[in-house]
Order: structure tokens, then C-alpha cells, then sequence
């Protein structure tokens, strides 16, 4: 039951935040846009206590409740800007905006972007980590949400190698190539 919650939530998402997007550039109606493109958090609440409930309710942790506190933490993290690129993708298509431009792939633009997203990565595991965290003293039975520690283990790995991987251009600045010089 939560692997569909957490299915119909990514896609409760985007309906939110397409409709708040049609809303706004089609309909002309901002107000009614900006309450729709607020309302994406509400999915995340629906899921969080969906998912408590449900280990209440005597529900071994699997790893589907671990991913639903994690989707909580990525779209908390993520949800603005997923937001915001598909703002500005939307106006371009619809409302004769200008272009979004293109990010550099090379140097230390890039260097700075991987940076970046390793924090955004860093912030939903802190997010993610805290609500996994909460359930697990919530419930107080080790046996019970052994998969959500699993998890959590698996998820700090991740987040080290993602780690090595985005400061790596820091480090190593990945050059432009020869073509792109002359644009």
C-alpha cells in the first residue's frame, strides 16, 4: 500500500504543480496558480502520516517506508527548484518568456553546480534522516524497523560517494571542449 502512496504522491506532485502552472500562464490566474503550487507539500504530510499509521498498526518497516520518509526528504530539498525549472520552462513554452539558459557543463561553473547539488543531497538526507530517525523511536521495536535502519545505512553511503563524486570537480574541473570555445 505505501509503494503506491508514494507513486500517487510523486504524481499528486506534478499535478499540483502543473495545474498551478496552467493556472497561472493559461488561465491568467496567479492567485489561484500560487495556491496550487503551495499545495505540493500537503502530498508530503499525506505520505508522512500514511506511513506512520501504518507501522502503528503493527506494519513491518520494509524498505518502501524508508523511501517514503526519504521522498519526503528530496522533495523538501528538491520540490523549489523542480518548481522553479518547470516555471521557467512552462513561461518560455506558453507565456513567450525568454528562453532559460543553458548551464555551463565545464569548469568552474560546474564545479560550483555538483557543489551545490551535493548539498541539496546533504539537506534531503538530513530531512529524510530525521523523519526515518522520529519513526524508529516512534515505534521503540528495533525488529519491527530494522529495514529503515538498513536503509539509512545505505542512503549515507550514497550520500559519501555522491560526496567524492561532486567535489571531484572542484578538484579535477572537467575542461570545455574544443567546439564550445567558439560559441
Amino acid at each position: 500500500m505505501i509503494g503506491w502512496l508514494i507513486i500517487s504522491c510523486e504524481i499528486g506532485f506534478w499535478i499540483f504543480v502543473l495545474a498551478g502552472l496552467f493556472a497561472r500562464y493559461t488561465l491568467k490566474k496567479r492567485k489561484t496558480g500560487a495556491f496550487l503550487l503551495i499545495c505540493t507539500p500537503i502530498v508530503d504530510l499525506v505520505l508522512l502520516i500514511a506511513t506512520v499509521i501504518d507501522l502503528k498498526n503493527g506494519a513491518i518497516a520494509t524498505s518502501v517506508h524508508g523511501i517514503a520518509a526519504m521522498y519526503i526528504g528530496f522533495s523538501a530539498a528538491y520540490g523549489h527548484k523542480m518548481k522553479k525549472w518547470a516555471d521557467s520552462q512552462f513561461a518560455y513554452r506558453f507565456a513567450n518568456a525568454s528562453k532559460p539558459p543553458k548551464k555551463k557543463k565545464y569548469g568552474i561553473a560546474l564545479a560550483r553546480k555538483e557543489r551545490v547539488g551535493w548539498y541539496r543531497h546533504l539537506l534531503a538526507w538530513f530531512i529524510g534522516a530525521a523523519i526515518l530517525g522520529a519513526i524508529i523511536i516512534y515505534i521503540d521495536n528495533a525488529k519491527q524497523t530494522e529495514a529503515m535502519f538498513r536503509l539509512l545505512q545505505l542512503w549515507s553511503t550514497v550520500l559519501v560517494i555522491d560526496f567524492i563524486i561532486s567535489f571531484s570537480y572542484t578538484v579535477f574541473p572537467r575542461k570545455a571542449k574544443e567546439q564550445e570555445y567558439y560559441h
